[in-house]
C-alpha cells in the first residue's frame, strides 16, 4: 500500500503543474478571444482560486512521495499519543 501512496504522490506532483499550465493557457486564449473587463475578471478569479489548489496538490504529492503518509493513525486514541 505504501508503494501505491508513493506512486500517487508522483502523480499529484505531475498533475499540479499540468493543471496550472492548462488553466493559464485557457485563460490567455479566452481573454484574447474576448478582451472585455468581465472576461479578465472571471479568469483572474479562476486563476486566483485554482493556482493555490494546484500548489497544494504538489505539496501533498511531495509529502506522499517522501513517505509521510506511510503510517496513519488507526483511531482517535493514536492522535493524542
Amino acid at each position: 500500500m505504501n508503494k501505491i501512496k508513493r506512486l500517487a504522490g508522483i502523480l499529484w506532483i505531475v498533475i499540479g503543474p499540468l493543471a496550472a499550465f492548462y488553466l493559464i493557457k485557457t485563460a490567455v486564449q479566452e481573454i484574447a478571444a474576448k478582451p472585455t473587463v468581465d472576461t479578465k475578471i472571471q479568469w483572474f478569479v479562476f486563476a486566483g482560486v485554482f493556482i493555490p489548489i494546484a500548489i497544494g496538490m504538489m505539496i501533498f504529492g511531495y509529502y506522499a512521495l517522501k513517505g509521510e503518509y506511510d503510517h496513519l493513525p488507526e483511531s482517535s486514541e493514536e492522535l493524542t499519543d
